[in-house]
């Protein structure tokens, strides 16, 4: 009887050691895993974005335009000049 008592025991330690580290993979693990995926997505999102913005203004500095397609339709954007007025310098 003592066998079963004690086997008993070290199963029933067994699960409650595993519901531990079950619980503290759900509570401190797992979100701080998400938290560090979500940091490094937002950071290549915005390095896309940069770089996107980057290769557009390269090509409008070579060849003066860049045509950029949205859909079935493009823009095109052309490399200008801006000109101030009297009025605007003085301010």
């Amino acid at each position: 009887m003592a066998e079963k008592s004690g086997l008993t025991i070290k199963i029933l330690v067994l699960i409650i050691v595993l519901l531990v580290l079950v619980i503290a993979y759900v509570l401190a693990l797992k979100p701080a895993v998400s938290g560090f995926i979500v940091k490094k997505q937002v950071g290549a999102y915005q390095q896309g974005q940069a770089d996107t913005l980057n290769s557009i203004w390269v090509q409008i500095q070579q060849t003066g335009a860049a045509q950029i397609p949205l859909g079935d339709n493009s823009v095109l954007v052309l490399q200008g000049q801006i000109f101030q007025t009297q009025a605007a310098q003085a301010q």
